[in-house]
């Protein structure tokens, strides 16, 4: 999930882009932060203050389960040992670009689920997935409450790899705690917002369920990849081939619709091309008598994309799009009428967006379509110094985001089609994994009892629709495997919704975070894992009555 965090957490953790919300609850804060934390078991001892320097609040009013002020008190008794649970998992690198710590963490991922006290658990090998390479392992486990609802909870376990360490203020995987205005903790590392942070808060309210009352309101299973960032090859195999250990499940804890994303590399070779050098690099000097692959490869990619690398030029790219609805308009309107440019794009770290104008960024974020370049290499990589290299091949990395109707297949034809009319039929496509975009609504149950749980957490209840969209349902402007739970490429059919709180930012980027003590309108980690204590009960009917619920 590519991906920021808001104190709502409708959509993917996408575009880094923070913007708090509006805080209309009616709890007093305690006058002692730290009197909870008091009565916990020696343990470790961080000082985190569970409701920090937050003004937005809770409504006690609509906390009507008596189990929830028992699970609250356990949490805020314990927030050093649930920030301590985030810290150990960041110090286990799990990235699945490069395989490093990826057995570890599945293996340590299996340790928290049978630490819920889950009657099932068990790390799968998924082998040879459909696009030829070998799947992480995917980690699975079944907690049976004997309740009446049953929610599948996606995680992902791996992470990006750290492309720049030396920008870094704090190591990528010790999970340190530092001062970020206008938070006095937050946690760097790392995974910490995308999305081992998320996934801890939420394991430490289940937790903390368990403790304070025994039993889960809602029977759960966890469905951890460890292909998230690899296109989710290892996840489409195993649905695939254990959909049946889905049988009876109710709804998905996640984040709803997600566009389409299709990644694929291109190559250009000596060999392929009958020019330049066909078996090694070799040496730089020899260019003023031998053609260059990269040379043609550079060229080749500046006919696929307009001169500002905005506007795809492939014939046809742009021809299924379907428009986006009224319905899809008016909230793209609604949220561009207070949505501040700037200060996005800060909390970003660009030094702007393509366009000015809030409705057209929106629509460009949430519903527009790409061709990134997302790396290229070959040759001579190493940092300073000279090295005189002409390389026998190089290739680029490409993403392509896409919304309905189009597909990845569809595009990659149409790019192969262009290349070869363009002369370039030695280019080499290497499909590296497609995850197509699904549609999902807001009216059901599941998002009904979120959009309520937000309600009393004082963040804005969004409106319901029975709309299949990309944006509605999901946010817009990122991707997960929401296919493979909307019956595109699966037997799995159902809800999908999730509400979060929290804060964090940078994912992809040096100096990931995720916030742990809240300020003003934003919760930290204990504020948010009480969000997630209550949609359960609210889910599970415990609660007292939804709302526009049936």
């Amino acid at each position: 999930m590519k991906r920021s965090i808001r104190n709502l957490m409708w959509a993917p953790l996408v575009l880094g882009l923070a913007i708090g919300l509006a805080a209309c609850g009616k709890d007093e804060k305690p006058a002692d932060d730290t009197a909870a934390q008091q009565t916990a078991a020696s343990g470790p001892k961080l000082g985190i203050r569970p409701y920090g320097d937050e003004t937005i609040k809770f409504d006690k009013s609509k906390i009507r389960n008596a189990d929830l002020p028992k699970i609250f008190d356990y949490i805020d008794g314990h927030i050093d040992e649930h920030v301590v649970n985030l810290q150990k998992w960041i110090q286990q690198p799990s990235i699945s670009n490069t395989g490093e710590g990826i057995q570890e963490s599945a293996e340590m991922v299996k340790g928290f689920f049978d630490q819920l006290g889950c009657q099932k658990t068990q790390v799968y090998d998924v082998g040879k997935t459909k696009w030829g390479q070998q799947g992480n392992p995917v980690v699975y486990a079944k907690c049976d409450e004997g309740a009446k609802k049953t929610v599948i909870v996606y995680w992902q376990y791996d992470t990006m790899p750290v492309t720049q360490p030396d920008l870094w203020k704090a190591p990528p995987f010790e999970g340190r705690l530092v001062e970020q205005a206008p938070y006095k903790k937050v946690l760097i590392g790392r995974g910490a917002v995308n999305s081992k942070g998320p996934e801890m808060t939420f394991l430490n309210a289940v937790m903390s369920i368990k403790a304070a009352t025994g039993k889960l309101p809602v029977n759960l299973i966890f469905i951890a990849e460890g292909d998230e960032e690899r296109m989710d090859i290892g996840l489409n195999k195993f649905i695939a081939d254990h959909g049946d250990l889905f049988k009876g499940a109710d709804a998905v804890w996640g984040p709803g619709g997600s566009e389409g994303c299709v990644f694929v590399e291109l190559k250009t070779s000596g060999k392929s091309w009958g020019r330049g050098p066909v078996y090694s690099d070799i040496h730089g000097g020899n260019k003023r008598s031998v053609d260059a692959p990269a040379w043609r490869h550079i060229q080749m990619l500046s006919k696929l994309v307009s001169p500002d690398g905005n506007r795809v030029l492939i014939p046809g790219f742009y021809d299924n799009i379907v428009p986006a609805t009224a319905e899809e308009e008016a909230m793209l309107r609604k949220a561009a009428a207070t949505y501040d440019v700037k200060r996005a794009a800060k909390n970003l770290g660009i030094a702007k967006f393509i366009s000015d104008d809030p409705y057209t960024m929106l629509k460009m974020a949430r519903m527009g379509t790409s061709m990134n370049l997302d790396g290229i290499w070959g040759g001579n990589m190493f940092a300073g110094g000279s090295g005189a290299i002409l390389p026998n091949q190089i290739i680029s990395k490409h993403n392509f985001r896409y919304i309905p109707n189009m597909t990845g297949p569809d595009i990659v034809a149409k790019l192969r089609k262009y290349l070869d009319q363009l002369g370039y039929k030695d280019v080499e496509i290497n499909i590296v994994g497609d995850v197509p975009w699904a549609k999902k609504n807001t009216a059901n149950d599941l998002a009904r009892s979120n959009g309520y749980t937000g309600e009393i957490f004082g963040l804005p209840r969004p409106e319901e629709s029975a709309t299949d969209s990309i944006m509605l349902a999901g946010g817009g402007g990122g991707y997960w495997p929401a296919y493979l739970f909307s019956g595109t490429e699966s037997v799995i059919d159902i809800p999908i919704s999730a509400v979060r709180g929290g804060m964090g930012g940078n994912a992809h980027a040096a100096n990931e975070w995720y916030v742990i003590e809240g300020a003003g309108k934003n919760y930290g980690m204990a504020g948010a894992e009480k969000i997630v204590a209550t949609a359960l009960y609210n889910y599970a009917g415990l609660n007292g009555p939804i709302p526009g619920s049936k």
